[in-house]
């Protein structure tokens, strides 16, 4: 058995960002897909390499297996979660180099939509349309035959496909769209916000039990703009039961899974991200994230 550890983690250093990408997409988890990735390494440490070939798909293999068993267990313990769960928003994208080719499948409404998906159907998704793994190769991550694995592909895309917008708005559209949202909140313009919001909008919250957020799916831009409406005097509640002023709110927009997002700080802290999915040039869904267990992979923009 190969016993230099000093090459075995230099090999693995070197995959380590794509290997936490991998399981990210898998899990919609940062911390999840951290605690994945180091669960890999004893696999390998320990392992044969003199006759392992490609040492990247013998990593994946090994991220991949131990990423759907977590998303499976994870599954069922979110059965019993306090309101909607949404996935774990981050600052960076995992995939360093291969950020450019990548994002938009880091994208935060682009894993709401992953969600929807079975755990071998979103293993097989993210490897085949986002890191183009040949279908013989995830058939045999996942231990199917190579038909059944370019089914569950193909089940997986069409589900997809029906849940992405059908009109998506560039970069510099969505940014605007991003600053406009945030304006109407602040100057409390209820008519601006709900111009901005497609008259089927919903807004889904995650407070986790442990931040103010709606327990269920709030549908129409009434319900949602009323509720947006309230946002900036909640922060305020969290202030005071700090002995923090109100000055101490601020809100920014900034990056979130690679798009234009706010990240909002009371008191130093980031408490809260809201992701906008836009299609047709109308804000379709809101996701707010607030469950404070979260935000440990957000971060503000520098000031310009």
């Amino acid at each position: 058995m190969t016993t230099d550890t000093s090459d075995a983690a230099g090999v693995f250093e070197a995959h380590r960002s794509a290997l936490t990408g991998v399981a990210y997409r898998i899990l919609g988890t940062a911390s999840d897909a951290e605690d994945v990735v180091q669960e890999a390494w004893p696999r390998w440490s320990g392992a044969d390499r003199a006759g392992i070939e490609d040492p990247r798909a013998y990593l994946v293999t090994i991220v991949s297996r131990l990423a759907i068993d977590r998303l499976r267990s994870a599954r069922a313990r979110r059965e019993s979660y306090v309101g909607e769960w949404l996935p774990e928003p981050v600052s960076d994208l995992p995939d360093g180099a291969d950020r450019a080719e990548l994002a938009d499948t880091v994208e935060f409404a682009f894993l709401v939509v992953l969600e929807t998906l079975s755990p071998l159907e979103r293993a097989v998704f993210v490897l085949r349309e986002a890191f183009q793994m040949p279908y013989a190769e995830i058939a045999e991550i996942i231990e199917r035959s190579e038909s059944a694995t370019r089914q569950l592909s193909r089940r997986a895309r069409d589900h997809v496909r029906e849940r992405r917008p059908r009109f998506e708005a560039d970069r510099s559209a969505r940014r605007r769209i991003t600053e406009r949202f945030l304006r109407a909140c602040v100057e409390g313009d209820l008519d601006g916000l709900k111009g901005l919001l497609a008259e089927d909008a919903t807004l889904v919250g995650d407070g986790g039990g442990k931040a103010r957020a709606p327990l269920r799916v709030l549908l129409g831009r009434d319900k949602v703009g009323r509720f947006l409406m309230a946002l900036p005097g909640s922060f305020e509640k969290f202030l005071a039961s700090i002995g923090a002023p109100a000055a101490d709110i601020r809100v920014e927009v900034g990056e979130v899974n690679g798009a234009p997002a706010l990240i909002c700080a009371a008191a130093g802290r980031i408490v809260a991200a809201v992701v906008l999915d836009v299609d047709g040039g109308r804000i379709r869904n809101v996701y707010l994230v607030a469950n404070p267990d979260k935000m440990s992979h957000l971060r503000l923009p520098d000031p310009s």
